[in-house]
Parts: C-alpha cells; sequence; structure tokens
C-alpha cells in the first residue's frame, strides 16, 4: 500500500500538465500548428520509452529501489522549468526531464508490485498500481484546471507537482524497501510458461522475444502501444478541442479529469478480474470500447455527449491497462521478468510519440476530429489483433 501511494505521487506529478500545457502552448507561446504543440508529448514519450527499458535493466542490476529514489532526483527541476521557462524549447526540455523520470518511478514501481504478489493476484496489484496512478492523474489535472482558471496558467499549476515530487522523494527514501529478493526467491520456484520462456535468456533474447516472437507478449506489446497512442492524442489535442468549441476552462479541466478518473478508479475492479476471467477477453473488449469512444469524439459535440465519451474511453482503457502489465508478468520468467516489463513499456510509451507525430500532422492537415476517428480506427484494429494472435496466459482455459 505504500507503493501505492508512491505511484499515486507519481501519477500528480504527470497530472500537473494535463490540463495546462495544451492551453498554455497556445495562449501563451502562440503556437498555432498542432504539430508545433504537440512536441512536448513527443519528447516525453521518447524519453519515457527508452528510459522504460534502461528502468527495468537496472532494477535486475542494482536494485529496486535505487532506480526509484534516482527518478525522483531527477524530476526535481521540472516544475521550476515549466513555471520559469522563456520560450516553448525550455517546456521541451522540462518533458524530456520528466519521460526520464518518469520511466524510472512509474516503472519501478510496477516491479516491485509483481515482485510482492504471487501469480494468482497479479491483476490485482496491477489494477491497484495503476488505478493509484492514474487516479493522482484526475485528480491533480483537476485541481490545477481549477488553479489555471482561479490564478492562471503560471505559477500556480506547477507548484503543485513541486509539493508531490518533495514528498514522494521522501517516501521512497525513508520508508520504502527493496524487493528484489523476492523475485528472486520467486524464480527459484517457477515454472516456464513455454521453453523459450526459461530463466537463462540474454538481454537480446528478451527483447526479441517480448516484441516479436512471443505471440502473447508481442501482442500486448502493440495493444500497449496503440493504447497510448490515443492516451497523446487524447491529451494534447482534447483540450484544443474543447476550447475551440467554446467550453470554460473549468469544463475542459472536468473533461480532462474524467477520463482518467474513470480508467483510474475502474482499474480496481478490472484487474480483478481478469484475475478471475482472464486476461486476453479484457483486453480485446476494452480496445473496442476505446475505439467506439474516439468515435463519440470525433464525431460529437457538446459537454455533456464529450463527458459521454470520456467516461467511456476512460472505462475501455481500465480493462486493458492493468491487464496488459499482468500478461506480462503472466509469461516472463520472474529472473527476467523487469526487463520484459521493461521493454512492453519501451512500446507502450512510444506510442505517446507516434501519437504526437500522426494526430499533429493528421490535425493540421485535416482537422483535429479527423485525426481522432483515424486513431479510433486503429485502436479497433489492435483489438482485432490481440483477437487473433494472443493465447491465453493465465493458465486458465483458452477462450
Amino acid at each position: 500500500m505504500l507503493l501505492v501511494a508512491v505511484n499515486a505521487l507519481v501519477g500528480g506529478t504527470l497530472g500537473q500538465e494535463r490540463t495546462v500545457l495544451p492551453l498554455l502552448a497556445r495562449q501563451v507561446f502562440h503556437l498555432d500548428l498542432y504539430t508545433s504543440a504537440l512536441t512536448y508529448i513527443l519528447a516525453f514519450g521518447l524519453a519515457k520509452a527508452g528510459t522504460n527499458y534502461v528502468a527495468g535493466t537496472l532494477s535486475d542490476r542494482y536494485g529496486r529501489k535505487p532506480v526509484l529514489i534516482t527518478g525522483w532526483l531527477i524530476a526535481l527541476p521540472v516544475p521550476l522549468m515549466l513555471i520559469l521557462g522563456p520560450s516553448w524549447g525550455w517546456i521541451v526540455a522540462a518533458n524530456v526531464i520528466l519521460g526520464i523520470s518518469q520511466g524510472l518511478t512509474w516503472s519501478t514501481t510496477v516491479v516491485m508490485k509483481m515482485d510482492l504478489v504471487g501469480p494468482s493476484r497479479r491483476g490485482l496489484a496491477m489494477g491497484l498500481n495503476e488505478a493509484a496512478g492514474y487516479l493522482g492523474v484526475a485528480a491533480t489535472a483537476l485541481a490545477t484546471g481549477y488553479i489555471a482558471a482561479n490564478y492562471g496558467l503560471r505559477p500556480g499549476p506547477f507548484l503543485l507537482g513541486g509539493a508531490y515530487i518533495a514528498l514522494g522523494l521522501g517516501l521512497s527514501v525513508i520508508t520504502v524497501r527493496e524487493t528484489r529478493g523476492h523475485a528472486m526467491l520467486e524464480a527459484a520456484n517457477h515454472t516456464s510458461a513455454h521453453a523459450r520462456a526459461h530463466g537463462e535468456l540474454s538481454n537480446r533474447e528478451i527483447f526479441t522475444l517480448t516484441s516479436f516472437r512471443d505471440k502473447s507478449l508481442s501482442s500486448v506489446s502493440q495493444a500497449g502501444m496503440v493504447n497510448n497512442l490515443n492516451d497523446g492524442l487524447a491529451w494534447g489535442l482534447f483540450p484544443v478541442l474543447f476550447a475551440a468549441a467554446g467550453l470554460s476552462i473549468e469544463k475542459i479541466g472536468i473533461l480532462a479529469a474524467v477520463y482518467p478518473a474513470v480508467w483510474g478508479a475502474g482499474q480496481l475492479v478490472t484487474g480483478a478480474l481478469s484475475d478471475k476471467y482472464g486476461r486476453k477477453r479484457l483486453i480485446v473488449g476494452g480496445m473496442l470500447v476505446q475505439a467506439v469512444a474516439l468515435g463519440m469524439v470525433a464525431f460529437g459535440t457538446g459537454f455533456g455527449f464529450w463527458l459521454a465519451a470520456a467516461v467511456l474511453l476512460g472505462a475501455g482503457t481500465a480493462m486493458v491497462y492493468p491487464t496488459l502489465l499482468a500478461a506480462i508478468g503472466d509469461v516472463a520468467h520472474p529472473s527476467w521478468r523487469a526487463r520484459s516489463v521493461g521493454i512492453y513499456r519501451l512500446w507502450r510509451d512510444g506510442g505517446f510519440a507516434v501519437g504526437a507525430l500522426l494526430a499533429g500532422i493528421l490535425a493540421d492537415a485535416y482537422g483535429i476530429p479527423a485525426a481522432v476517428a483515424v486513431v479510433g480506427l486503429l485502436t479497433a484494429l489492435s483489438g482485432i489483433i490481440v483477437a487473433v494472435r494472443m493465447r491465453s496466459t493465465d493458465h486458465k482455459p483458452a477462450i
């Protein structure tokens, strides 16, 4: 539960940007092209994706706690850069640093929870972890929307992020304990999911297995990437779309908060459901639900309609997010599970960068609704790939 609290702070550190930065790009730095405005998401996604991979390797080699503390230390300058940055380049640089920090802190809390729980409750543990993180995102997005509406876009919203970083660092240094020994104990008694997933694999073999060769691990990796592709779209373009439709900053903040709030709270249920009913059902269903929600955003108008779409998008993401992580844990050997999680998160958070580029280019050329519709189609296609290719990973009857 301590790690759950720490990850809520990790999510809050990210949430300080969700409502404010898209508006900052337009109103303060006067970036008219969507592609230019989305550079901060591209920078964040590339930095976080690469760091996820490194985090898994480092936590296997040096332990989980040092990696977690390092992630918090790296985040220290981010609020000041967002508050004082005189040009958009400073904002992009702050997001590179934030991406590195998030890759280390969030990846490590995932791995530490996997270390502490057995296979029968892996989905529940991932649900708790991701729920805490995205409820932190949602609460902070709502709070920063209120602060920005009443006190301006800077500095108020980012002072909250600074407080989260200080508290997270303090908890990690003083109270969090190392968990790598639990994984080593589990490895001694582990039965491999199949012959190629044994404990004596090189880093290169682990990468190719997770990314391409294993049908389940690679299906999960592509679904994670597409999921964060549409999340990057929601982060970068939804506030601009809502503002262009005449919604107030308070209503934009509500819409920016509802999606991750439903996503976060829903994971308290969906993670445990995947333990009981299997991973594949929830992943396929969740991707298709997200696709429907994105279609509603693309073709609908008005606060009420978009609120319903945000709820549906959050529900679909909740079905997918913890379940994907649990599926990685089902197949990966405990001796290299942290590295496999890092590789999955490399692909998954690479979706932020792909989403920022794709959405920005499409929005500049055809408008935001067209960009949202295309991403919705890609999300539906991803769900179909999982349905066709992924096998059962959780030692339950195939579906």
